[in-house]
């Protein structure tokens, strides 16, 4: 069952401690109610998906109690300074490259290197962050494609049960999510509009151009929406029976016989350990894979039902003709 939360002294402390054991907490910002994580427990973040009936894994917001804070795990740029300066804490999320030391799990990025990052404007959010010390990964608080929540009640009508807690903070001012303004690249851009309009944008750093739109004002429409992106460098075969002796292993239960480098994803074949350690998975098996010689990577089925639609998901992109 899920619990109502006050915005108390001792309420956010508790909502702060089930975060860091990995529990799922609502709370209200500025501009919706977001489902929050905390970012570096892979499984606490594969289960924000799970809740969420999410279909493929996108990129999730990063949430911080600073700037400073935020910037200390991606790798910001003077234009990134001048918007944190005019803009946070508020509705703006700015995308930028993943720092080398970052603790986020791989899969609150969907295995990209970059980070979407904000400091929100309220200041239940900001007593929690800062209670919970670290960053909490938070999409919107509904299920997939459903209307965002502005309300603890929008969020219990649509999650209830599925999370530890809602941290009831009232209705949300904005209403909007956030702006979402990629700096990873050479010029700056838009991904999704939102609580801060371009043309106050442009008055603080010049022209922002237009990028791939979000998706039901979630998930960021980034390179990874391509059918052959995030795939590791070495080709994937699914749905493996055999192994060559070319090849990795991607192993979902007990490994197939005669690989010489395996990487399990849950021996106990749990979707939700399998989902944290997916692009971690990856990452290994192509470096290592390559450093033995090997030129493929054979991947066990994974069920296509909860979380595994999502592993699939990721995994056949993974697999697709490089074009």
């Amino acid at each position: 069952m899920s619990v109502i939360l006050h915005p108390t002294a001792p309420e956010i402390a508790r909502a702060a401690a089930l975060l860091a054991a990995g529990e799922l907490v609502a709370f209200g910002t500025e501009t919706v109610y977001g489902l929050g994580a905390d970012a570096r427990n892979g499984e606490a973040v594969a289960n924000i998906y799970a809740a969420k009936g999410r279909p493929s894994f996108n990129p999730l917001i990063c949430h911080y109690a600073s700037a400073r804070a935020a910037f200390a795990h991606v790798v910001p740029n003077a234009m990134a300074e001048k918007l944190a300066a005019a803009f946070w804490p508020g509705p703006l999320t700015m995308v930028l490259p993943r720092a080398a030391a970052c603790p986020v799990a791989r899969l609150a990025a969907a295995g990209l290197e970059t980070l979407a990052v904000r400091v929100p404007a309220h200041p239940v959010a900001l007593q929690l962050l800062a209670a919970f010390g670290g960053p909490v990964a938070a999409p919107s608080a509904n299920r997939s494609g459903r209307i965002s929540p502005t309300t603890a009640a929008h969020v219990l009508a649509g999650l209830g049960g599925k999370i530890a807690a809602v941290v009831d903070s009232g209705p949300c001012a904005v209403g909007v999510e956030s702006t979402v303004l990629d700096l990873s690249g050479p010029a700056p851009v838009l991904l999704r509009p939102g609580g801060v309009s371009v043309e106050t944008l442009e008055v603080v750093i010049g022209p922002v151009g237009t990028g791939a739109p979000m998706i039901q004002g979630q998930a960021m429409a980034s390179p990874g929406m391509l059918a052959s992106h995030y795939a590791p460098g070495l080709p994937v075969r699914l749905n493996a029976g055999t192994v060559a002796a070319d090849e990795a292993l991607l192993a979902f239960g007990p490994p197939l016989p005669g690989a010489k480098l395996v990487f399990q994803l849950s021996a106990m074949k749990n979707l939700t350990e399998a989902a944290a350690r997916l692009f971690e998975a990856l990452h290994e098996l192509d470096a290592s894979g390559a450093a033995l010689g090997l030129t493929r990577i054979a991947v066990m089925p994974v069920p296509n039902t909860g979380l595994g639609r999502a592993i699939n998901d990721r995994l056949s992109r993974a697999a697709a003709p490089r074009g």
